[in-house]
């Protein structure tokens, strides 16, 4: 495969990309946990979840600020039942990516269980 952007370049727009989504699925867990009772005390989750939510958010901005300093950007293309192509920007220079759509949901899941991971260390 013909690379256009360099392993570093891919390294923060990729982390940038999936670590939104997981941002977006903490949000909507938030979401449900503040209204309804999954749990008999729902409190220590929404805790745990907002400490998760705030940790990717701090790195999402540094990873906006590398990406604007290097001048990056990441937008979905196309999209379909199996899979999900997203391009790469890097100083004029570009570079697709599909990825099958259950890849996408294991990246994301990765991240997750980094995030609580490391949320419970600091318990």
């Amino acid at each position: 495969m013909l690379r256009y952007i360099t392993d570093e370049e891919f390294k923060i727009a990729s982390r940038y990309l999936f670590l939104s989504m997981a941002i977006e699925v903490i949000q909507k867990d938030l979401d449900t946990l503040r209204n309804n009772h999954i749990f008999k005390i729902n409190e220590p989750y929404i805790k745990l979840l907002e400490s998760i939510e705030k940790k990717a958010i701090e790195e999402r901005r540094e990873l906006k600020q590398q990406m604007h300093r290097n001048n990056l950007k990441v937008l979905q293309t196309d999209k379909d039942d199996q899979f999900t192509e997203y391009t790469f920007y890097a100083k004029h220079k570009e570079e697709k990516r599909n990825y099958f759509n259950p890849a996408i949901r294991k990246k994301v899941l990765n991240i997750l269980e980094e995030l609580m991971e490391g949320a419970m260390m600091k318990v």
